[in-house]
């Protein structure tokens, strides 16, 4: 019997499948300069509201009323809420620019609740330890910006409005752009994630010159433990967590110090 032979004709080629892109990390100078652009979306959105402030002001424009304006419990605390939109507007274009997730690169993932009663221990002896040095040199505990922002804010009657702003959108976008954005590119560079931890940690505490160099060292030590949380953790949900608990438990305490009611 005859082989059965098969009709040669021409081949379809294969279909070509495209290859998808690969999601990638800003190393070292990308995540400086993507934090630049951050750090500036930051600015715009903050100096707008004291821009507005400013320029709807009644009468001649004058450098002492326009400072006053711009240290105001109101205008401070609508900037602070103004620039989180901002930040989070100018992560996502880096973090999408990189063709990662916004929440895969910043690390928004939750963790254990023994993670967070860790992190809140290591945070509430960390501030006291500092509370007792500045009791021990004769200094006030709390720092003399925080008394006025919130007299000013009291006074405007928008507490409420500073307690939102110190509490809940400065720990966000604060936390997003240091121990989300800025670790993870430093942490895979050849910082390595103990280099980033210091180097945001200096970024972080470079945005409080509203303190003192004495504020400035609990800043940054406090940058070091939560930069260390997040490494440890790997949940910058942890950082945003422990920063408002801070943030919250410095204004109750400049409260009850001004002995308000």
């Amino acid at each position: 019997m005859d082989s059965l032979e098969l009709p040669i004709g021409p081949v379809a080629p294969a279909p070509v499948i495209p290859t998808p892109r690969q999601p990638r990390i800003w190393k070292f100078w990308g995540t400086a300069l993507w934090g630049l652009f951050v750090f500036a979306a930051m600015f715009v959105g903050q100096i707008a509201v004291v821009a507005w402030f400013v320029l709807r002001r009644d009468g001649p424009f004058d450098f002492a009323s326009a400072i006053h304006v711009v240290g105001s419990g109101l205008t401070i605390s609508l900037s602070v809420i103004m620039g989180l939109p901002a930040v989070v507007a100018a992560l996502w274009i880096a973090t999408r620019s990189s063709g990662t997730s916004f929440a895969d690169y910043l690390a928004l993932r939750g963790t254990s609740w023994k993670n967070f009663l860790i992190g809140a221990v290591a945070l509430g002896i960390l501030v006291m330890g500092w509370d007792l040095l500045s009791r021990a040199v004769g200094r006030e505990v709390e720092p003399g910006f925080m008394a006025e922002v919130l007299r000013s804010a009291r006074a405007d009657g928008a507490l409420w409005l500073l307690v939102l702003a110190f509490c809940v959108a400065a720990p966000v976008s604060e936390e997003l752009f240091a121990r989300g954005f800025l670790y993870r590119g430093w942490s895979e560079s050849f910082l390595r994630p103990a280099g980033a931890i210091l180097l945001s940690s200096v970024a972080w505490t470079a945005l409080h010159l509203q303190y003192d160099w004495f504020f400035f060292g609990e800043v940054f030590s406090i940058g070091l433990l939560l930069g260390y949380l997040r490494y440890r953790f790997h949940s910058t949900w942890l950082t945003i967590f422990l920063h408002g608990l801070n943030n919250s438990a410095a204004v109750t305490q400049s409260i009850w110090l001004a002995g308000w009611s």
